[in-house]
């Protein structure tokens, strides 16, 4: 198996420009079984996740090609309803593939999705949601087998306890071309669902309130294919100005999503980072050592902390002069990076959902094993910051999420080896 050899103690400077979203794209493909002719997609990223959602195409009938960061897909014939349960493990987000599945087919037979070990994430939403729409739900045998009665499901009004992404990206996806309009109440307002409803209205989809807590659809009885570009991956903008905050370093991210980066560089502002923004571009300098974050930072659903940068903030905190306290709002066992951080020399305390970080000057190098997709990115940062050299394994979960990231660090003067 491959890992990371990281050689830390170099201030990082210069300039890199953004990946396509991860959280879009797969949404995305998804979607695209909805479509009629070819639907192409710029600045789709390469990254496991994203060749698990195309593999799940193929498998399925459609054609699914890349040339370089530009994927295209062709779902005018669909050969097969069902999704082995050996492609459902391979990531968490294949659930999505159900909704698409129902609006294209009607019908779909899945099995509980795989990826990073964050604790229960129930479907339970997403399954009453869709039972709402008109579809029969039965597991056997592991599987669970959906049907919408009357051959395509039918428009609902909808209440999400929780502004659930997974659950609100489901109910879109089956809605636009369901009969009649559907109204998600409290629904999610993460950037990511703006973008998946763009590329279906380029698809000839009639949705309103994207962004907002309450979306309406209007169903369409069929889609077109279409050309769309892939937002940025706030998360990786999220993990780059992390990195180079905690090495006392200076970057310019070019091709950055500004307005949907805002609820993280305003914490990071907090640590004495100089951060400027222009259109699609961020500038921050750093170059002395971070102060800790005085307010506490809780995660929560967009406008809020973004989950997915809490490990990758708190690796560069754990440097900082003073303490700092992260409360994690979304999920169960998402400080599983800790012991890693702890190994490297950090001084960290995890009590439920709190984490107490009390910042040091310095960190060592150490042999550690990525634990997710987050928390890995988090050990390549605590490693870039340490003394010596680091070895982080099971590198396949940065791979989900970071294309190349060993190339992007070497550029901004970083030692990060694959072997």
């Amino acid at each position: 198996m491959q890992k990371f050899v990281i050689t830390g103690g170099r201030r990082l400077c210069g300039e890199l420009a953004l990946q396509g979203s991860k959280n879009s794209s797969l949404p995305i493909m998804a979607a695209a079984l909805l479509c009629c002719g070819d639907c192409t997609l710029h600045s789709c990223p390469k990254l496991t996740d994203v060749y698990a959602a195309a593999r799940i195409l193929n498998c399925v009938g459609c054609k699914c090609s890349f040339e370089g960061n530009t994927a295209v897909i062709n779902s005018n014939i669909l050969g097969s309803t069902e999704i082995s349960e050996e492609l459902m493990r391979e990531m968490r987000s294949s659930i999505i593939f159900m909704g698409a599945m129902l609006g294209r087919a009607g019908e779909c037979t899945v099995s509980v999705p795989g990826g990073c070990e964050l604790g229960p994430r129930p479907i339970d939403m997403h399954l009453a949601a869709l039972r709402k729409m008109g579809v029969d739900i039965r597991e056997s045998g592991g599987s669970i087998v959906c049907r919408a009665s009357a051959g395509r499901a039918k428009g609902a009004k909808i209440s999400l306890a929780f502004p659930s992404v997974g659950a609100t990206e489901n109910i879109i996806l089956c809605a636009v071309t369901a009969d009649g309009e559907t109204v998600i109440n409290n629904a999610a307002r993460e950037p990511e669902i703006c973008d998946l409803c763009g590329f279906l209205r380029s698809c000839g989809a009639d949705i309103v309130g994207d962004g907002e807590s309450s979306i309406i659809i209007h169903g369409k009885k069929q889609l077109h294919g279409c050309e769309y570009t892939i937002m940025p991956d706030r998360i990786v903008a999220a993990t780059y100005l992390s990195m180079v905050a905690a090495t006392k370093g200076e970057l310019i991210l070019t091709n950055a999503c500004v307005p949907e980066t805002e609820p993280f560089f305003t914490v990071l502002e907090q640590t004495g980072c100089g951060i400027y923004t222009s259109e699609k571009k961020i500038y921050l300098r750093s170059g002395s050592r971070l102060k800790a974050v005085r307010d506490r930072i809780r995660t929560m659903p967009h406008p809020g902390f973004p989950t997915d940068a809490q490990a990758v903030l708190m690796a560069a905190l754990c440097v900082a002069d003073g303490t700092s306290v992260f409360e994690e709002n979304i999920f169960d066992c998402r400080y599983r990076h800790t012991d890693a951080l702890v190994k490297m020399g950090a001084d960290i305390q995890v009590l439920g959902k709190v984490a107490v970080i009390k910042g040091r000057e310095g960190l060592h190098g150490a042999n550690v094993e990525a634990t997710d997709l987050r928390g890995g990115a988090a050990m390549v940062i605590a490693a870039l910051c340490a003394e010596g050299s680091s070895e982080i394994s099971r590198i396949c979960h940065i791979d989900r999420g970071y294309e190349k990231m060993e190339e992007a660090v070497r550029l901004l003067g970083g030692d990060m080896r694959r072997v």
